[in-house]
């Protein structure tokens, strides 16, 4: 339909400089959800009720727009009642908030209508309006383009753009890339055209860092690996790792201070590729927490001879240790010894908990304590034989240990077998309820039988239920056997 150019409409459409009247024209599937139109001028003081108006339609074809203000008035044409001023308000602000796609045609529609209207003004008076700050938005337009040459380089190696594009994008926004670079590197050390296009998929920002980095880099790996077979094997399962140089320097040092610990170089690979987050920090803060390890082992009655195979053991089994602080450590360390543990004792959880002990609060340990001694009715002596007993009962949090007792307990698993097997609580809900099916179609009744079988990591009980199933499939009599015979 034409726009018709009366007086009537031009003031619908427009914005007026002494009484202003500015309106958003929404999509046609919003109009279709709301079938409302409001307007206000500025001498409107109350909303008034009724059919919409006509307004000039921007295509013969489109169907007629509702058009809305924040601040403006309703006329509705749906048969249903009118809606309180307050829900509608409320609906009208999510749908005229939809794109801003919607609300920039919107204006240039008004602009075609009116040729007379000031875009610029309109847009400088719309957002000196006090909108709700949950209707703005951002524009979904790029603000660079791929690199063609990044890209280019990338496909002549095979490599899965769209996976790139999908997972890192703005690495193929970059300027500058080192794609040709990085892959006669990676192929220096023996790689083939497949390790190099997964290597770069999964970590495309690999093409950012320079020849010199990834150089020096390699120097350092190469430094604890036996030979450059096994530097690129770490490379391609642990890609991150390697091309993170931003802590060169930090890895270097590090590095350095293990080997003059005695760390063997294997473990120091496994550090690299597993927790390389322990290399960031500064190598003092690392030797801060070493000093500290040393310095409770001895206060807790090791023996100086012990001391650096007890840290290392540490270390292999827990390299995170490294990032805690001292002090969190030793606030940990008094807190059991509060409760009663002795220093024999608090030694001997340390161990037994691989140094996870430090990765807790105070707080944390406190309520799992209290959890399991309301749970097992028992004295602060008999609570602190079952955390020696079993660590996980100090280590878990209490709604960990509630989830896995309600678990056991919906098995018909008693809370007496719990306690007399309490190393239970260490296996997951599902594991527990995998274990006892296995059991249960053997014949074997948990609820009047030990935890034993239960208990224990995956080998320990595949050899349990071996001997279990063994003894069910045992025969009444030996055929074989001799037969005594009387003469």
């Amino acid at each position: 339909m034409p726009c018709v150019p009366s007086a009537a409409v031009r003031n619908t459409c427009s914005v007026a400089t002494k009484a202003p009247e500015f309106s958003f024209r929404l999509s046609a599937a919003a109009a279709a959800r709301t079938g409302l139109t409001r307007t206000r001028t500025s001498g409107d003081r109350a909303p008034r009720w009724g059919p919409r108006k006509a307004t000039c339609a921007p295509r013969q074809t489109s169907p007629q727009v509702p058009h809305t203000d924040f601040n403006l008035r309703f006329t509705a044409s749906c048969p249903y009642p009118p809606r309180p001023p307050h829900g509608l308000n409320s609906t009208m602000l999510r749908v005229a908030a939809h794109s801003a796609k919607d609300t920039f045609t919107l204006l240039t529609r008004f602009q075609y209508c009116n040729p007379g209207w000031n875009f610029s003004s309109a847009w400088t008076e719309a957002a000196s309006r006090s909108f709700p700050t949950r209707s703005s938005y951002t524009t979904d337009t790029k603000s660079r383009e791929e690199n063609k040459k990044t890209i280019e380089n990338l496909y002549r190696l095979s490599v899965d753009i769209k996976k790139i594009r999908r997972l890192k994008e703005w690495v193929l926004l970059q300027d500058v890339a080192y794609v040709q670079e990085i892959a006669g590197i990676l192929q220096e050390m023996g790689a083939d055209e497949t390790t190099v296009a997964s290597v770069l998929e999964r970590c495309p920002e690999a093409v950012l860092r320079t020849p010199a980095e990834i150089n020096s880099q390699r120097a350092l790996w190469q430094s604890v690996c036996q030979n450059e077979k096994q530097l690129i094997k770490l490379i391609e399962q642990f890609p991150e790792s390697f091309f993170t140089t931003k802590y060169h320097k930090n890895q270097k040092a590090n590095i350095l201070f293990f080997q003059e610990l005695g760390l063997k170089n294997n473990i120091i690979t496994r550090f690299l590729t597993s927790a390389p987050s322990v290399f960031y920090n500064p190598v003092e803060k690392t030797k801060s927490v070493i000093e500290t390890l040393q310095q409770n082992y001895l206060s807790l009655g090791g023996s100086d001879a012990n001391m650096m195979i007890w840290i290392l053991k540490l270390l292999s089994q827990n390299p995170f240790i490294l990032l805690n602080t001292p002090t969190s450590m030793q606030e940990n360390l008094e807190f059991l010894q509060k409760n009663g543990f002795t220093d024999n004792e608090v030694l001997q959880l340390l161990s037994k908990l691989k140094g996870f002990i430090f990765q807790l609060t105070p707080t944390t340990m406190q309520k799992s304590m209290l959890f399991s001694k309301n749970v097992f009715k028992c004295s602060d002596q008999e609570l602190k034989e079952l955390v020696l007993k079993c660590p996980a009962l100090l280590y878990y949090s209490a709604t960990v240990l509630e989830e896995r007792l309600e678990g056991l307990l919906r098995e018909g698993v008693s809370v007496a077998q719990i306690r007399e097997t309490p190393m239970v609580l260490e296996l997951t809900t599902q594991i527990v309820q995998y274990r006892i099916k296995k059991l249960s179609a053997l014949g074997y009744d948990i609820k009047s039988g030990t935890l034993e079988s239960l208990n224990g990591t995956k080998k320990d009980f595949e050899v349990s239920y071996g001997k279990i199933q063994s003894k069910k499939e045992r025969p009444i009599f030996n055929p074989v056997a001799p037969i005594n015979i009387e003469d």
